[in-house]
This record gives structure tokens, sequence and C-alpha cells, in this order.
């Protein structure tokens, strides 16, 4: 055995590394994660590196290296894309055509007045209806939407809603009912994260403490009744792409989760029953090691919690399953085919870290909406890293790397490190009734912006690398006529309808929200009456008011 077969550390950088760097001195460069964690030279066991407990096997706790024993030797990923715009029947057609290419589920993107709760020709709606996705205004919207497709044949339908979670969810469960589709074989996934709404979207209505009332509510109703949805998505993304670190994200996300499962379980519900039906939807970024490394310290931290924190017992219920979504703010748009190359490499990240749905974004995002050409070349992402790329025929197949596991346990101390905090200035609420959460945010953004600025980060075509030709690339045109047909059918819905009816049915929902019932089956008969989204909302409002977010400097 020679004498570099039993070196260590400190005898490699005397020995190997100072001679080395004088013949050939290191870049000046900031060698860092875009988080800021630091990034050694070199890692190797001496680094401390997660024992068998903190590592374990895919499948068992603490599920680091995966939710289940086989992962994607049994099945890929569900394949989604998030799209929707214009009117339900345009929706309805790009759905459609996704599903013919291979998708095997979707997501619903929801235009800004569906979001916060406003018809079509409510005067706050005005030049948005359609535009960023699809108007939904009532029931008689959800059944267009849905025409035609094969529900139950469908891997995982997914909503935007969040404010607004349990007013779709109960359209959904009416439009499924009036079609004669069996609830129990439809597989719907209702984001309801309200709380990341205040932090980081803006699409909120009412205070953040009747907000997870409402979230909570349709936690107790699936629990109860449609035990195969996903009442509930903790959501980072949004986090992320309003500049947080991978630690931000991850800590941000479970302290909101836990404000829900902590209403859930005020109201008699058992962790082992609850818990096994909540997802996190994720971003999957640019920033490889860090992104893989995310991923698994997100179920690591996840399954603790709720065996140590909750008292779990049900395996099901510490597994945390991600949905994650290629990060659309490391998109730009000068070169926008380059994104094609940053969308594949997170794809790969994501696949690497073991998650279980993905949505890619397109190369024209930074534009506007998908083209439908654009949209097939990230649904064609995916299958390419499934099916050519040969990293699915293992489980975690960069567990072990010294480098990975690393970056898992420094990404965990970081996260519970914010938890911590969090819960030492009173929750998820506070935290945001506080302002705590918007400055962390600020302070990371302006950071990177910083980085950006100085060429301390490069983003090719952006900062360095750049261009004189201007590329040009087809752009997606909406219909402009949409907006006033939507207007004119909410409208012309209005005066079909049974109104006394409406109005009953109104009133009875306001009664509930003042006895804080569970709004849910209040929510469903209102919506088959075929009131409208905007009449439901201005109806809770006068319960619960709206937020008026305090200013934060």
């Amino acid at each position: 055995m020679s004498d570099v077969d039993v070196m260590n550390k400190s005898d490699w950088e005397a020995k190997i590394l100072a001679p080395g760097l004088e013949a050939e001195p290191e870049r000046q460069a900031n060698f860092a994660t875009i988080s800021g964690l630091p990034l050694e030279r070199v890692y190797t066991l001496e680094d401390g590196v997660a024992d068998e407990a903190g590592l374990g096997y895919p499948g068992a706790y603490p599920f680091t290296r995966g939710v289940s024993p086989t992962m994607y030797r049994s099945n890929f990923w569900v394949m989604g894309m998030y799209s929707g715009y214009g009117s339900a029947e345009e929706a309805n057609q790009r759905y459609r055509a996704l599903l013919e290419r291979g998708q095997t589920g979707f997501s619903i993107a929801l235009d800004l007045p569906t979001q916060c709760g406003y018809d079509a020709d409510h005067p706050l709606a005005a030049g948005e209806v359609g535009k960023v996705g699809v108007h939904i205004g009532s029931l008689a919207d959800m059944e267009r939407l849905f025409e035609g497709i094969p529900l139950e044949k469908v891997r995982q339908i997914r909503t935007t809603a969040n404010s607004i979670g349990p007013i779709i969810a109960a359209m959904y469960i009416a439009a499924f009912e009036k079609q004669g589709v069996n609830l129990a074989n439809t597989r719907m996934f209702i984001q309801n994260d309200v709380l990341k709404e205040y932090i980081a979207r803006g699409t909120y209505i009412f205070p953040p403490e009747a907000g997870v009332k409402l979230s909570a509510d349709v936690i107790e109703y699936c629990a109860r009744h449609l035990p195969g949805w996903t009442p509930l998505a903790m959501s980072g993304y949004h986090i992320r792409d309003s500049g947080s670190t991978a630690a931000q994200e991850l800590a941000f996300t479970f302290a909101n989760g836990l404000a829900y499962v902590e209403d859930a379980l005020k109201r008699g519900l058992d962790i082992d029953t609850f818990a096994p039906q909540l997802w996190t939807f994720l971003s999957a970024g640019i920033d490889f090691l860090e992104e893989v490394a995310k991923f698994r310290a997100a179920r690591r931290i996840w399954a603790r919690l709720m065996r140590e924190k909750y008292g779990a017992q049900n395996p099901e219920a510490m597994k945390l399953k991600i949905f994650a979504y290629t990060l659309g703010g490391n998109l730009v748009a000068q070169q926008p085919l380059n994104n094609i190359a940053r969308v594949a490499i997170e794809t790969l990240a994501a696949v690497l870290g073991g998650v279980q749905t993905i949505a890619t974004s397109s190369y024209d995002e930074a534009y506007s909406i998908p083209t439908e050409d654009a949209a097939t070349v990230a649904l064609r992402t995916q299958q390419i890293v499934a099916h050519e790329a040969g990293v699915t025929g293992t489980v975690d197949a960069l567990g072990g790397s010294y480098a990975i596991e690393r970056l898992t346990d420094t990404l965990e101390q970081e996260v519970q490190r914010y938890l911590d905090k969090i819960e030492a200035l009173g929750g998820a609420v506070r935290c945001i009734e506080n302002g705590f959460y918007h400055r962390e945010l600020s302070e990371a953004a302006y950071r990177y912006q910083r980085q950006l600025e100085t060429n301390g980060r490069i983003l090719v075509g952006l900062n360095a690398f750049q261009s004189q030709a201007e590329e040009k690339i087809p752009v997606f045109k909406g219909n402009p006529e949409t907006e006033q047909r939507q207007i004119e059918r909410v409208q012309a819905l209005r005066r079909r309808r049974d109104n006394t009816q409406v109005q009953q049915s109104l009133a009875d929902l306001v009664a509930a929200a003042r006895a804080n019932e569970n709004l849910m089956p209040a929510l469903i008969e209102s919506v088959k009456t075929y009131a409208t989204l905007g009449e439901i909302c201005e109806a809770l409002r006068g319960v619960y008011g709206t937020y008026k977010p305090s200013q934060v400097i």
C-alpha cells in the first residue's frame, strides 16, 4: 500500500494540495452554492458524513434515500405540466393535447381573478381574466374544464388554488358527482397552502388565521371522506422563486405546514390518519448538488418532525412526497433556447433527489404562457431523463457521495435552526404578521441580486456570454375575446339559475362560518346552486374580513 493510499485529508493538503497550487492556482471565485453554503475542495469520510441511522435505506425511516424501496424501478414520477389559460374550453384543449403526448398528470393554472376570489365582471378583474391561467368562476366553468378528459385514468390532477382552495375542492366534488365519476377513483391534488401567499405570492383574501382554518377544513374533510386526495401541498416553490435560500425554502415551508397539522390535530384527527395525505411542493433549481441534497434533507427533516414532535407511528405518515417544479426564476429572456439546458439540469436534480412528481418549465416562459411546442419540449425533457439518461435503474444513485451527504447534513442543520427560531417567535402566523419572513426573504434576494450585478455569479446570456443579435422565438398569443366572453357567461349564469336557492345556500354558508364549522359541506351545496366564486368569497369576507399587510421595512 502506497503513502497516498493511507493519507488523511491534512496529509493531502500538505503534501499534494499546497505544491499543486503553486503550479496550478485556483480560479479567483467564491466556491459556494447559490444559497451561500461553502464548498470544500474535496470531501472525505472525515467531513462527518451521516451514519447509517441518518442515511438508512430507501423506503425506511428516515427516508433520506427515498419514500419507497424501489422508487423509479417500479414507476416513474408523475409527469405533469403546469398549464391553463383563457377559457375552460381552451385549457381543456391544452390538457387533452398534453395527455395525448404521454403526460400522466397536469396542474391547473388559474388566472389572478380566480385566485383572488373575483368574478370576471368585477372591476378588479379587468384585463386579467384568462391571462396567466384559466378562469374558473363557477361550477359551469369546472364542468367545461374537465369535459372529455378520462379523469379516472389520469394519475394526478393538481391546482394552484390556495386562498380559494376549499371552494375549488367543492367545485371538483360537485362536477365529478354530476358527471357520474366515482370520487374514490380520482386523484385530486389541491395546493391549499394559503400561508405562503402572505409570504411570496400575494393572492390572499382573508387574514392568516382564517386562512389556516379554511385550509384545515379541506384536510379534515378529505381525511374523513376522500382519503385518496391530497388536501395540502406545503409550498416552498414560490418562497424560493421570491429569492430564498434552499434552507429558508424548506424551513418556511415546513413551519407553514406544521400550522395546518396542529390545527388538524386540535380537531381530533389522528396524525397517522391524515399526514399520509400531505405533500410538499418544492422548486428544482439549477445548483445541482445543493438541490439533490435539499430533497434528501427535506424527507429526513419531515420524517423526524412527524415521529419525534407529533408521535406518528405509521411509516406512511412520516414519508414526505415531493412535487418538484423546475424553477422559473432561473429562466431568462436573453437567449431563451438556453433555458432548455437549464430545465434539463433541474429535472435531473429532481430525479436524483427522488421526487414523486415533476413539472418542467418551458423555455419561453420568460416571455409569456408557453406555446404548445415549448410545452411539448418541456415534457420531452422529462421523458428523455426517464428513458435515456440511465439514472432511474438504481435508487438514490448519489447516496454515499461525501459531498452530497455533507450538504444534506448542513442543510438539515440550517433548516432546524430556522424552525427553532420560528417556533420561538410564535409560529408561522406570527412570523407573517411581524414581518420576519419578509425580512429574511428580502435580504436573501438582495444578496443574490448583488451577486448577479457584480458578476459574482454568472447567468449565461444575462451578465456574461451575451449576444448582440436578439433571438426571435414564437410567442403565445391569447384570445383577446376571452375576457368579454367570460363576462357574458357569468352574467347569463346569474339570470338563468335559481337565485332564491343561491341566496339560501350563501346564507347557510355564512351561518356555518359564524358557527366555526367545517365549511366544506356548505361550500359543496353553494357551488351546486351555481353560486359564483366571487359571490362565495364576498359572503365569507363579511365573516372573516380581508387581510391588510403591515408595512415591512
